[in-house]
């Protein structure tokens, strides 16, 4: 027969242990942190990540975030490294050790040939006069008192516990060495956040045959040819040395009918948009977006230093790259 309980107050109380034991383990952060911090900072290899079972699991994402984030980390499973995967621990190396009990044999069983190759050891664990604990270098305690699980057996708060400890450790050494958003970038390249900041206008734009442009003594009529064969809503009008005078576009066309001129005689020049929104080659295409929504316009010249045009860009092209 199932129990009838109430699964929201069961959530909330899951919420409520855990937002505790946070803030506990936020009130005894000592200077053992700042010592663990320091280890990683000097440290001339890699942070090597430790952990059993659910430690492991959230051992894992530790040396995730702090590889992300300018601190070279990766994971070691335990069990593995009691049979070779140890030769991954090299000299300048730091290991942080993860076990709830500090106990974990697969681990503790690691730490005499660890501490044989001067590996310093930080440990984070929920018992102080644990193994693990005593044979560290430094150790962080979590200090957590009970599990959110009702039987006190699923490891739920420790965990949790565990993992913003990592956090705070990798986010610690992630201001402590200025790393930048564009130092993000760089180790997310498949990412949204890698296109936004990786992107430039020069990969996207259209160049060459692909550009408008029509001479300033072109016709309105010609112009519109221009813009319905290159596809871009628009066409650049340029001088006899490649100059860019303006842009003719959808609006500038209404605007000339509504003035009734003959769209086979009048010139382009006369009603285009003079000194119209540019960018210079090689800037991002999150910038190029930025610009062209300040102006409220869905395409824009990419122009050189002598302000030829180069290249021409589209809203629709950043949304398909991925920069919005």
């Amino acid at each position: 027969m199932v129990k009838r309980i109430s699964f929201l107050g069961t959530a909330k109380n899951v919420f409520q242990n855990e937002i505790e034991a946070l803030q506990k383990l936020q009130e005894s952060l000592d200077d053992s942190f700042n010592r663990a911090c320091e280890l990683m900072m000097n440290c001339t290899g890699k942070v090597v990540v430790c952990g059993m079972g659910k430690s492991g699991h959230i051992g894992n994402k530790i040396a995730a975030t702090l590889a992300s984030t300018g601190t070279p980390a990766f994971f070691m499973h335990p069990g593995e490294a009691n049979h070779g995967d140890l030769g991954m621990l090299t000299k300048g190396d730091v290991l942080i050790g993860i076990s709830n009990s500090g106990e974990t044999h697969e681990l503790t069983g690691l730490l005499p040939v660890v501490k044989r190759l001067g590996v310093p050891v930080i440990s984070i664990s929920n018992n102080a006069q644990s193994t693990l604990a005593k044979f560290s270098d430094v150790a962080l305690n979590i200090s957590v008192e009970k599990e959110a699980c009702s039987l006190g057996l699923a490891p739920t708060t420790s965990t949790t516990a565990t993992l913003v400890l990592g956090d705070a450790l990798a986010v610690a050494l992630l201001e402590a060495k200025g790393f930048t958003a564009d130092d993000f970038a760089l180790s997310h390249p498949g990412g949204s956040l890698g296109r936004k900041l990786l992107l430039t206008v020069d990969e996207i734009m259209a160049v060459d045959h692909e550009l408008p442009l029509v001479p300033s003594s072109a016709t309105v009529m010609q112009a519109l040819l221009e813009i319905s064969e290159k596809g871009l809503g628009m066409t650049g009008v340029v001088d006899k040395v490649g100059n860019l005078l303006g842009v003719f576009t959808d609006g500038d066309l209404r605007r000339a009918l509504d003035k009734r001129i003959d769209i086979h005689k009048a010139s382009v020049e006369d009603v285009m948009t003079p000194k119209s929104v540019t960018m210079i080659q090689g800037k991002l295409a999150v910038d190029a977006l930025n610009l062209m929504q300040k102006y409220k316009i869905s395409a824009m010249f990419i122009v050189d230093e002598e302000q030829k045009p180069v290249g021409a860009i589209k809203m629709h092209t950043l949304l398909k790259a991925g920069v919005v």
